[in-house]
C-alpha cells in the first residue's frame, strides 16, 4: 500500500461516527492499520493510521476534514515512518489521586530524554475506601545513554513526593 495518514478526531459521542471515520477511509482506497478510540464525558476522541496510496493522501485528509459538518474535528497528517517504535520498559503508576502526577512523572522523563511511546491513565475507585484513584501505565522509550539507575531514583523521589507507587518494568 503507500504511505501511513495519521489522523486525529474529537467529536460529541453518538453511534455511527467510527462508521463514518471508516468509509471515508475506504472510499480513498486506504487501509486501517491501528487506533486508539474513547469516549470522554461525552465526546469520543480518538488516533487512527491508515494506510493510502500517495496520490491519495491530500483527497482522504480533505474528506476527513470535511467530516466537520457532522460535527468532527479532525486533524490529518502525512506520517514520515511506519516502523513500530520498540521501547522495551513500562511505567506503572498507581496512587491516590492528586493534581500533578502526570506532570511530574513526564518532566523526569523529558529531562532525561525519554520518550512516551503510548500512555493509559484513569480514575477508579480505591478498593476498602472508595477514594479516586489514579492509575496509568506506560511504554516509554529509553535511549541508550540514560542510566537505568538515574531513572529509577527520579521514580522514587516523585513515589515519596506523591505517596504514589511507581514501577519500571521490562517487557
Amino acid at each position: 500500500m503507500g504511505q501511513s495518514v495519521v489522523f486525529t478526531f474529537i467529536g460529541r459521542d453518538q453511534p455511527g461516527l467510527v462508521e463514518k471515520l471508516s468509509t471515508t477511509v475506504a472510499d480513498y482506497g486506504g487501509n486501517w492499520l491501528e487506533s486508539r478510540m474513547s469516549q470522554l464525558s461525552g465526546q469520543f476522541a480518538g488516533v487512527v493510521r491508515v494506510a493510502v496510496a500517495p496520490e491519495q493522501q491530500d483527497a482522504l485528509c480533505g474528506a476527513l476534514t470535511a467530516l466537520d459538518s457532522h460535527g468532527l474535528t479532525i486533524v490529518c497528517q502525512a506520517s514520515d515512518t511506519d516502523s513500530a517504535t520498540d521501547s522495551g520498559l513500562f511505567l506503572h503508576i498507581v496512587g491516590n489521586d492528586r493534581p500533578g502526577i502526570v506532570r511530574e512523572v513526564s518532566r523526569a522523563l523529558a529531562l532525561q530524554q525519554i520518550n512516551v511511546v503510548d500512555m493509559h491513565t484513569e480514575i477508579t475507585s480505591a478498593p476498602m475506601t472508595g477514594d479516586p484513584l489514579f492509575e496509568a501505565s506506560a511504554e516509554i522509550q529509553v535511549p541508550e545513554h540514560v542510566a537505568l539507575d538515574a531513572l529509577e531514583d527520579a521514580l522514587e523521589d516523585i513515589s515519596d513526593q506523591l505517596s504514589v507507587e511507581i514501577d519500571l518494568k521490562r517487557p
